[in-house]
């Protein structure tokens, strides 16, 4: 079984230059990188690169055989499709727009998309109404770039389970939206509403494009080890191959360690034997 393991940007440290972290990905074991647009000013400069510094970065993908396939799109957590100022929503049209042009230009084929209404204001029926139209906006952006949007299963109340992100992408129907679920959220969220996670993750099928693969724990969703809180790897990653998903990316964060190297390498094997017994749940080996 083909399997796809991609490292998250900021698992390395952010001093390093793009052909720096595909060396250090790859040279770790992982298959892919996945982009980071999060709110940051730094971050969302990405979006008005020039033909030449994304030229730079293809010529580094190509030299080291080593690719970014997926992008997080997080920076709709600043400006999101569902505030009550107009000139927010229409940045974050406009960042939609952007960072599709950027996953056309760098070959990245999913972007996962931050399920939120709204982040740092309250939300009511409004903010969910500017949203699922604005939503509509994007999702038909997307289809014309031929790149999918994956939600990803939140921290907050408006889409942490993949239920609640079924409802927008039954309403809008569209090969184009689909989930990108974090199964360290999820786990979360599955304690919190006493739900069994193989059931929530069930609910998307058809429907799931990746996964996130993070260590999270009643109220930290974080910054965590793997290994050190309650993510259900095993059995989430066997469900999801059984579906058909193929693509995981590891996430987790860079936190100032010397040894960063040695982290990204144990992330990797970590996440590489929880694989591979998933596949053997899955496939289990026949006798002879």
């Amino acid at each position: 079984m083909r399997i796809s393991l991609g490292i998250y940007e900021k698992a390395m440290p952010n001093f390093l230059s793009f052909r720096e972290k595909f060396r250090l990905a790859k040279e770790a074991g992982f298959d892919y990188m996945e982009i980071s647009i999060d709110e940051s000013d730094e971050k969302l400069q990405r979006l008005d690169y020039t033909k030449e510094e994304i030229s730079e970065i293809k010529k580094a993908m190509e030299e080291e055989d080593f690719f970014i396939r997926t992008m997080c799109l997080s920076g709709h957590r600043k400006y999101p499709l569902g505030s009550h100022d107009e000139n927010i929503r229409n940045k974050s049209l406009e960042i939609m727009e952007k960072a599709l042009k950027l996953a056309d230009e760098l070959g990245i084929r999913i972007i996962q998309l931050a399920g939120y209404d709204v982040y740092y204001e309250e939300g009511d029926e409004e903010t969910r109404e500017y949203f699922r139209n604005n939503l509509k906006k994007v999702v038909n952006m997307a289809a014309s770039y031929g790149v999918v949007l994956g939600f990803e299963t939140m921290e907050t109340e408006f889409m942490d389970t993949i239920s609640k992100a079924m409802v927008y992408i039954n309403e809008i129907n569209s090969p184009y939206l689909g989930v990108y679920p974090d199964i360290g959220n999820l786990k979360n969220a599955c304690v919190l509403y006493k739900r069994d996670i193989i059931e929530e993750i069930d609910s998307g099928k058809g429907h799931i494009f990746a996964a996130h693969l993070k260590e999270t724990i009643t109220g930290v969703y974080r910054n965590m080890d793997f290994g050190t809180g309650h993510t259900e790897y095993i059995p989430c990653i066997a469900v999801l191959l059984k579906q058909g998903v193929r693509i995981f990316t590891g996430e987790f964060w860079y936190q100032g360690e010397e040894n960063y190297k040695e982290k990204i390498i144990g992330a990797n094997g970590f996440l590489r034997e929880k694989i591979k017994r998933a596949i053997e749940l899955v496939e289990p080996s026949q006798p002879h």
